[in-house]
């Protein structure tokens, strides 16, 4: 049995796991499953793994990832794996000392041996920016209630009123533009203001407009009057 300081080996190999970029979470999986496999038999030098309870604890549902993760931590020297040919004996697995290692594991990129580990990170690394994009899609499509609306017009120097007229509006139809999602209320925000703005001008001109012309109307109306009180009896 070794005398291994379970915090300080965690602490060192989690250390050594940051700076790998060869790893995906498959092989931290499979190392954390050995350590506590290796943890619960008082840290022998060496021992033998059952294969069925290593996938189990390792959350690994493949024969084959298995085999081929088990063979990359030994190869990038995380542990030391010793495959038997013997069916009622199990492979046996060494795990280094981090914390005290004489021979530490070494950090290096091969493309040849690691094409797979690297799709798999590069696969995941798109997958989060897909997923970090789609929320923030979502959250520019609609605002998050009316308050968001109202300091949002409030902020744009617009009207209370506008800004809930707005937003009863958008909110009956689904803030859909016909069949078709809103893709961001604040542009569409302020395109409703302008547009406000334009109509209350033209409309203020239009009053304007309609008094001048009841003005001229009044005044041609003026000079139609007689007066009544005329004498026709004097001469022209």
């Amino acid at each position: 049995m070794q005398d291994i300081n379970y915090i300080n080996h965690l602490n060192a190999v989690l250390e050594q796991f940051a700076k790998d970029e060869r790893l995906n979470p498959t092989h931290i999986s499979m190392y954390i499953a050995l350590f506590r496999f290796w943890n619960y038999l008082h840290f022998p030098e060496t021992f033998h793994v059952n294969r069925e309870e290593i996938m189990k604890l390792s959350k690994i549902g493949s024969k084959s990832t298995y085999h081929r993760v088990v063979r990359e931590l030994s190869h990038w020297e995380y542990i030391v794996y010793m495959p038997s040919k013997n069916p009622f004996k199990g492979s046996s697995v060494k795990m280094f000392k981090f914390e005290t290692s004489s021979k530490p594991p070494r950090v290096h990129y091969n493309p040849k041996s690691n094409t797979s580990s690297k799709q798999a990170l590069v696969s995941k690394n798109k997958r989060n920016k897909t997923i970090i994009n789609k929320i923030n899609i979502e959250k520019g499509r609609k605002p998050k209630d009316e308050k968001d609306v109202l300091e949002f017009f409030k902020k744009e120097k617009s009207t209370e009123t506008e800004a809930r007229t707005f937003f009863n509006h958008y909110q009956s139809v689904g803030w859909k533009l016909g069949k078709v999602p809103i893709q961001d209320w604040h542009a569409l925000a302020k395109k409703w203001m302008l547009n406000s703005k334009s109509f209350a001008a033209e409309k203020e001109k239009q009053n304007l407009m309609t008094q001048s012309q009841n003005k001229d109307k009044h005044k041609a109306t003026d000079h139609l009057h007689t007066n009544r009180d005329k004498n026709y009896n004097q001469p022209l």
